[in-house]
C-alpha cells in the first residue's frame, strides 16, 4: 500500500469530521471568508519601484505593483499551508493530503502598494528631497516619506523631524478573501483566519 493510501486509511479511522477534510462540497457550492490586516510595519518587500538603480541596493524591493500582489498571495498561501500543517499533525495528515486541500482554495488579495521613486536608507542627518515619493528606510522597513511640498533647497531629517510625512493608511492595510470548496475549511470561522493573518504580519 503506498503512502497516500495509508494516509487515507488513517483518516478513515479518525472522526467523521476529519474524513470530510478530504471531500469537496457539492458542485457549485463554496465558502468565502474575508480577512483584513492593518497597522503593520511596512517592509521593503511590500513596496515597488520603477527606478532601475534601487533593486541593486534593496534586493527585496519589487519592480511592479503586480509583483507585490503576487508576493502577498504567496505569503497567504504559505500561511494557510502552515495552518494546515499544524492542524494536520494532530490527525496525521501528510503533505500530499495538505496539498490536496490547498488545491481547493482560491486566494484574492486587495492591497495598494507604495511606489518608492527614491529611497534614503538609515539617514543620520539631513538629506535633500529627490523624486517623489522619496521613501525613508530604517532597518529594512519604510518608516516615512520626505515631503514633496517643501521649499526649494529644503532638507528632510528624521531627528529632529523635519519635512517628514507619514505613510498613508492604504499602504498599511491588506484585505482579501479565501474561497474554498473543502468541507472542513468551509467551516473555519473568520475569527480563526483573522487570528492567523494578524500573527503572520507581526513578523
Amino acid at each position: 500500500m503506498d503512502r497516500l493510501a495509508t494516509d487515507f486509511l488513517a483518516i478513515q479511522m479518525l472522526t467523521i469530521g476529519t474524513v470530510l477534510g478530504c471531500e469537496v462540497m457539492p458542485p457549485g457550492l463554496a465558502r468565502t471568508v474575508g480577512f483584513n490586516v492593518t497597522g503593520f510595519t511596512l517592509p521593503v518587500s511590500m513596496v515597488y519601484t520603477g527606478n532601475p538603480t534601487l533593486p541593486a541596493r534593496f534586493p527585496s524591493i519589487h519592480t511592479t505593483s503586480g509583483a507585490v500582489q503576487a508576493f502577498l498571495t504567496r505569503i497567504v498561501m504559505q500561511t494557510v499551508y502552515d495552518v494546515l500543517q499544524q492542524q494536520g499533525r494532530v490527525v496525521l495528515l501528510s503533505d500530499a493530503i495538505i496539498s490536496f486541500i490547498l488545491d481547493q482554495l482560491n486566494v484574492r488579495i486587495s492591497y495598494n502598494p507604495l511606489e518608492c521613486k527614491a529611497i534614503e536608507a538609515n539617514p543620520m542627518g539631513p538629506f535633500a528631497h529627490s523624486m517623489h515619493p522619496h521613501c525613508i528606510v530604517v532597518r529594512n522597513a519604510v518608516t516615512g516619506l520626505c515631503l514633496m511640498n517643501t521649499a526649494p533647497g529644503a532638507m528632510c531629517q528624521l531627528s529632529p523631524i523635519m519635512n517628514i510625512g507619514a505613510i498613508a493608511g492604504t499602504h498599511k492595510s491588506i484585505s482579501g478573501t479565501l474561497t474554498t470548496t473543502n468541507i472542513i475549511m468551509a467551516y473555519w470561522t473568520r475569527e480563526m483566519w483573522q487570528a492567523y493573518w494578524t500573527e503572520q504580519w507581526k513578523h
